[in-house]
C-alpha cells in the first residue's frame, strides 16, 4: 500500500511543526527518518495516523484521505510502534498484543493465537501472563513490538525502536524489521542511530530522509557517498566514516 504525504503541514502556537512537506513511499519500501530532537518526526508519524489536524495538504494511505477513514480503516492501514508508551499496567503482555487485534471480526482464540505467534516472534513468548507493570523496558518494548506485528497492517510507523533494549537486543530488531521489510512491509523507521540501519540488511535499497524545522531537507540511499555530509549539516557535527567488516560505519565528532 502506497502512503502519500502532500504539501502537508502542521503548525501549533505559531510554529511550524511541518511545513509543506512532500513524500512519498511505495508499497514494500522502507524509509528511515533522521534529524535532530524537535524537527517533526514524531508529528509526521502522527499525521499519517490521522492522530494531529493538518493544516494544509493531505495524507493517503493507498487511495484514501487518512481524514476519510474511520479508526479499524485506518488500522487495517497502518500500525504505530510509539518512541514511547504508557498505560495498562495491570494487563497481561498477552492482553496488550490481543487487544492490538481489535480491527478484526474474529474470536478471542483466534486473537490470542495471533498474538502468542507474535510475542514468539520477537522472543518474549515466557512473559505472555505476566502483567505489563512487571516487565523491563526492554521487554515491554518487544511485548510493544508484538502488538505492532499482531495488528498485520501492511504500512508499519517505528519511531526509536530500540529504546530501553540493550546493543544485542537494539540489532535483533533491527534484523527483524529487516526481515519484515522483505516480506513486503511498508515501514517509515526514525532513529538517531543511523548506524543501526546497516543490520537492516539490502543498504542500497534502505532510504534516509532528513528532518529539520518541520522541512525535508534531503533524501539519500544509506550508501549514498553524500550521506555523511548531509547528516553532518543536519546535525551540526562532522560525520568521521570507518569500516567496519566491509560497512560504513559513521561517528560525529563536534567540530573544533
Amino acid at each position: 500500500m502506497k502512503l502519500t504525504l502532500q504539501q502537508v503541514s502542521v503548525a501549533r502556537k505559531n510554529r511550524n511543526l511541518l511545513d509543506r512537506v512532500d513524500l512519498t513511499l511505495d508499497a514494500g519500501q522502507l524509509l528511515a527518518l533522521v534529524g535532530p530532537n524537535g524537527a517533526g518526526k514524531t508529528t509526521l508519524l502522527r499525521a499519517v495516523l490521522g492522530l494531529v489536524m493538518t493544516d494544509s495538504g493531505e495524507v493517503r494511505l493507498g487511495d484514501s484521505a487518512v481524514s476519510a477513514l474511520d479508526p479499524r480503516q485506518r488500522a487495517a492501514r497502518v500500525a504505530w510502534l510509539p518512541q514511547h508508551s504508557n498505560g495498562g499496567e495491570e494487563l497481561s503482555a498477552l492482553e496488550v498484543v490481543v487487544a492490538a487485534r481489535f480491527r478484526f471480526d474474529e474470536p478471542f482464540g483466534k486473537s490470542a493465537a495471533e498474538a502468542q505467534r507474535a510475542l514468539q516472534r520477537v522472543g518474549v513468548a515466557e512473559v505472555a501472563e505476566r502483567a505489563l507493570g512487571t516487565l523491563s523496558g526492554g521487554e515491554r518494548q518487544r511485548v510493544a513490538l508484538a502488538a505492532l506485528l499482531a495488528q498485520a497492517a501492511p504500512i508499519l510507523l517505528v519511531d526509536e525502536p530500540a529504546n530501553h533494549l540493550d546493543p544485542a537486543q537494539q540489532i535483533d530488531v533491527y534484523r527483524l524489521l529487516g526481515e519484515l521489510w522483505r516480506e513486503g512491509k511498508s515501514i517509515v523507521l526514525v532513529t538517531h542511530d543511523i548506524n543501526l540501519l546497516r543490520h537492516l540488511g539490502d543498504a542500497p535499497k534502505v532510504r534516509v530522509a532528513g528532518l529539520s524545522g518541520g522541512k525535508l531537507s534531503f533524501e539519500a540511499v544509506l550508501t549514498s557517498e553524500r550521506l555523511p555530509a548531509q547528516l553532518g549539516e543536519l546535525f551540526g557535527v562532522h560525520m568521521r566514516e570507518l569500516s567496519l567488516d566491509g560497512q560504513r560505519v559513521l561517528l560525529p565528532e563536534r567540530p573544533q
